[in-house]
């Protein structure tokens, strides 16, 4: 299982936000590359990478900034980057291809724009990433702030058949607030898409990783964790062991 630390972008700027929300969000870093160096000499070999500038559509300024951040994280040697938020077109992707990232996280565009959701699997194929966030079931977009009138059942449907075989499922509601994960709603996505999926959301301790793994490969690709690494919970190394 592939464990991909998580780096939040707001300015430049390494955060965390509580169920999404920017009026909740603490500040870790201002050298997300740095951060990324860390995560590598622990024995990551991934990180996601979240724009929630981009995502939030934030000014100029900040986006540019988070632009810089991710091409110093994609330089950082034995790292490959995960990386999405507010990839709402094709020149989107092309943008953050250009800046070295090696999956892109496409999400509230595959709800609002179907054509666009189409051609992205259709021209990149393996590079980009279904990003699916619900909070009781129901599909969540624009930053998560929006609900979208659609099951999350009827949408990982409907990207599945579109050709899309990389998933991120994230739980809205546990997301951030290290409450431990829902390991019986990630083998039901898995279910519906017919591949496996990265779980997103709630990760409070080592035994939450050790059960999405059991889960094993068929059901669960990896896992993102951010806020109980930077807190402390548990450090990269054990859990890094555990995913293993």
């Amino acid at each position: 299982m592939i464990l991909f630390p998580a780096i939040d972008l707001v300015g430049g700027q390494v955060v965390r936000l509580a169920r999404g929300e920017r009026a909740h969000m603490d500040v870790y870093s201002d050298d997300p590359a740095a951060v990324a160096e860390k995560f590598r000499d622990a024995g990551a070999r991934w990180v996601h990478v979240v724009d929630l500038s981009a995502t939030l559509e934030e000014d100029e300024a900040a986006r540019a900034a988070n632009d810089a951040a991710i091409r110093a994280i994609c330089s950082v040697d034995g790292i490959s980057v995960d990386a999405g938020g507010g990839v709402r077109d094709l020149a989107a992707v092309e943008r953050l291809a250009d800046l070295g990232v090696r999956r892109i996280a496409i999400g509230t565009a595959l709800v609002r724009d179907e054509v666009f959701a189409d051609e992205a699997a259709r021209q990149f194929g393996e590079l980009v990433v279904a990003d699916v966030a619900a909070r009781d079931g129901e599909v969540r977009v624009n930053g998560w702030r929006e609900g979208a009138a659609l099951t999350a059942d009827e949408l990982v449907a409907r990207l599945a058949g579109l050709g899309y075989r990389h998933l991120v499922f994230t739980d809205v509601a546990r997301d951030g607030m290290r409450c431990g994960v829902d390991v019986e709603a990630y083998r039901h996505i898995a279910e519906v898409a017919g591949f496996p999926v990265v779980a997103s959301g709630g990760i409070a301790s080592l035994e939450d990783l050790r059960a999405l793994a059991a889960l094993g490969p068929d059901v669960i690709e990896g896992t993102i964790t951010g806020r109980a690494l930077y807190e402390g919970s548990f450090s990269l190394e054990d859990a890094l062991a555990a995913c293993a």
